[in-house]
């Protein structure tokens, strides 16, 4: 990782043309999981199909150093399969990914201050999440960014016939 300061990023929704970069962040932050025994992302499981409808349904976002990808997020405006029918009240963060050899230390804090900014630069005053239940180690690191854990989801749908458990967390943000 590099000692970059967090001046030197810089933060942007993504386009159709950063597809090609969204997938590769994904399936490399897919790699390093399996390499590290974290079973939650599978390599190729998010394509160009993925992301192209998450930024027509929501937001997606990537965070730059020295003008290189290094990072990135989808920003959801609802999340049904794992928080179930809500009020317009929070934004859901997933899929908040790294480059292992090129971010800078700490990008994965910056990213999630930055997606918070946004929710609440909409009125909302909730940041939501959900981690895989099988993953303490991500647990841990969103309840050491503020999060609380409000409950489990034992059967979340994560598409193509696939279920799982995830734990629900939340953050009250303050405008």
């Amino acid at each position: 990782m590099n000692d970059l300061h967090r001046d030197d990023i810089t933060f942007r929704q993504a386009t159709e043309a950063d597809v090609p970069t969204l997938v590769a962040l994904y399936d490399g932050a897919a790699h390093w999981m399996r390499e590290h025994g974290i079973d939650q992302w599978v390599p190729g499981q998010k394509g160009a199909d993925h992301f192209l409808l998450r930024m027509k349904e929501g937001e997606v976002w990537l965070a730059d150093a020295g003008g290189v990808p290094v990072g990135g997020w989808e920003l959801w405006w609802d999340d049904e399969p794992a928080w179930g029918p809500q009020p317009p009240i929070a934004g859901y963060i997933h899929r908040l990914m790294t480059d292992r050899a090129t971010a800078p230390r700490a990008l994965g804090r910056a990213m999630l201050a930055r997606a918070e900014h946004r929710i609440t630069a909409t009125g909302r005053t909730l940041s939501r999440l959900d981690c895989v239940s099988t993953n303490p180690r991500l647990r841990t690191y969103y309840e050491s960014a503020g999060y609380t854990v409000t409950g489990e989801q034992p059967h979340k749908d994560g598409g193509g016939g696939s279920r799982y458990a995830v734990t629900l967390l939340e953050k009250r943000l303050v405008s």
